[in-house]
């Protein structure tokens, strides 16, 4: 059964033909709706006349098309061939005729832009084609003349930084520098799909018809050659007799080559063609499009790297805004106590990260202390970080109690959990009157004890539980231990202990021990000695995991 093949917003809907007459506008009532201004309210009809069917004008505004002629008079239709009603384009597909025609498949990405491409045995006639392997051609041939119009085109691409008003000045410039060119077309691979979408269409005359015909292979031959490639008159090809809507494209020459990136691969094709039987591409035309292609595909290249970069800049600096924004959630300052000293260090290994410690003071007697370690890094771990660290506040502020406020947090931060997101977490409510701290261990390393004979207590395993954000209303166990004089408490993250050197050496947890019993006998200098020995460790190797460490201890 024949078709109308809409074409409109890089979609092709088909729309079947009945057996009777099809009118075509904007109306309601009409058989087939076209949603436009332009479209006049009864715009064409089409009928079966002796020939088949035909297309027929029904006095529109803004005329009917065929194949880029404007019709005033009803005219039969052939498989493949182009209606253009207002800015709407359509393809009339007839399956009875359409094994004598070489077929034609539309490009249905591109959203603005209309780009077909033959069969793959159309292969027109090829007259020339020039190795592309360099990007410029060979610049040896008409040097001058090539110089001339790489500067012309270096001109008139300078200061775009915008690869939608870029790709238009290309064809422009190219449109000047061939003066007999009638059509052309720039399509981009998409890093994606690898397919080829047209980015650019310009045509000298305006016809009606905004369309632009492309042999499949030879853009696959200039794609996968690197080559450009001249192609001769595709009117007069004996295998194109059979097509009405092929001949009436009067193609009478064309010229194919690529735009090659840095690495000397296709990023992309430039098409153009004459439709003047009189002045034809010559060889000498193709080298020169080779030329000005190179220069182009620089221009190009060079663009995309200025909007990515302006992009990186841009999240950088977003970046570092939310850097700034967690570093704010943190302590800026310690409390001061005559016999207690605080020290706590956070260094992300990206720009945020999802370690996380606090200190607060609840009143003269009562300090609070958390620390925790959410799983992953980066964005993700930072937002749950921040979302940790309110319901920490927020928490601590009603209650004492360190194991009402490890379960509340737990299951706040069960509510609404990330998949795959948990966190280890410490809490120690430090009762600095009576000297004694009360701990509750959600999955996190057990808190290193550094005593005064210089022997390292840590609790128990039993005395962990599981990381918050798991399950809900899980019963952790509350540890109670006093403080002596001397005695100087480490909590750390993993990015301690699985720091690893070049040698992928890690700084493990024995060797931690070992240097906190060696290290100064003050909560300060014993925090920043474990730092520095964790760098010297790494000895210049890439920070892979945040690196988070909290030291207290009574004077």
């Amino acid at each position: 059964m024949p078709s109308l093949v809409i074409l409109q917003n890089g979609k092709a809907i088909t729309h079947k033909l009945p057996e009777q007459d099809v009118v075509i506008g904007r109306l309601p009532e009409c058989d087939l709706q076209l949603d436009s201004n332009m479209v006049s309210r009864r715009h064409a009809k089409i009928s079966r006349g002796v020939k088949g069917l035909q297309l027929e004008d029904l006095g529109s505004g803004n005329g009917t098309f065929l194949n880029g002629k404007k019709i005033d008079a009803p005219v039969a239709l052939v498989h493949g061939d182009r209606l253009k009603l207002g800015p709407i384009l359509l393809r009339y597909e007839d399956s009875a005729t359409a094994k004598t025609q070489p077929e034609v498949q539309t490009i249905p990405d591109g959203p603005e832009f209309d780009v077909d491409l033959g069969h793959e045995q159309d292969t027109g006639t090829i007259m020339g084609t020039v190795d592309n392997s360099s990007g410029f051609g060979l610049l040896d041939v008409r040097p001058e003349v090539k110089l001339k119009s790489i500067i012309e085109i270096s001109r008139a691409l300078a200061g775009s930084p915008n690869l939608e008003t870029l790709l238009p000045k290309i064809l422009d410039t190219l449109f000047n520098i061939f003066p007999h060119a009638d059509r052309g077309c720039i399509l981009i691979k998409d890093e994606a799909t690898g397919k080829m979408i047209p980015r650019a269409i310009k045509h000298r005359h305006n016809t009606g018809d905004d369309s632009v015909k492309l042999s499949r292979t030879i853009m696959n031959a200039v794609i996968e050659e690197k080559k450009g490639i001249l192609s001769a008159d595709a009117a007069t090809d004996s295998r194109f007799e059979a097509s009405e809507s092929i001949s009436n494209l009067t193609i009478r020459s064309m010229m194919c080559v690529p735009l090659l990136n840095l690495e000397g691969e296709p990023l992309g094709i430039i098409n153009i063609d004459t439709q003047n039987p009189v002045s034809q591409f010559r060889q000498e035309d193709l080298d020169l499009l080779l030329a000005v292609a190179g220069q182009a595909a620089l221009a190009y290249e060079s663009t995309r790297l200025m909007v990515t970069y302006a992009e990186k800049q841009k999240q950088d600096n977003e970046m570092r805004i939310a850097r700034n924004v967690q570093q704010a959630l943190l302590p800026s300052e310690f409390p001061e106590l005559s016999n207690y000293e605080f020290y706590a260090s956070y260094e992300a290994a990206q720009e945020v990260g999802g370690d996380y410690y606090d200190i607060v003071q609840l009143d003269d007697d009562h300090i609070f202390l958390a620390f925790g370690d959410v799983a992953g890094k980066g964005v993700p771990a930072a937002l749950v970080m921040s979302r940790l660290s309110s319901v920490v506040r927020s928490t601590v502020s009603f209650t004492k109690d360190a194991g009402v406020v490890m379960g509340e947090i737990n299951n706040h931060m069960c509510a609404k959990a990330v998949e795959g997101r948990f966190v280890t977490f410490v809490i120690i409510l430090l009762n600095v009157r009576e000297n004694t701290m009360t701990v509750v261990n959600a999955g996190h390393m057990s808190p290193m004890i550094l005593k005064t004979d210089k022997t390292i207590e840590e609790f128990s395993e039993e005395s962990v539980g599981i990381p918050i954000g798991v399950l809900e209303d899980y019963p952790y166990e509350v540890v109670h231990r006093s403080i002596e004089p001397g005695e100087i408490v480490t909590i750390y993250t993993d990015g301690v202990s699985e720091a690893m050197d070049p040698q992928n050496e890690l700084y493990g947890m024995e060797h931690l021990r070992s240097f906190i019993q060696s290290a100064p006998s003050n909560a300060t200098d014993l925090g920043k000695a474990v730092l520095a020995d964790v760098k010297r460790h790494a000895a210049g190797r890439p920070q892979n995991d945040d690196i988070t460490l909290m030291s207290f201890g009574r004077t």
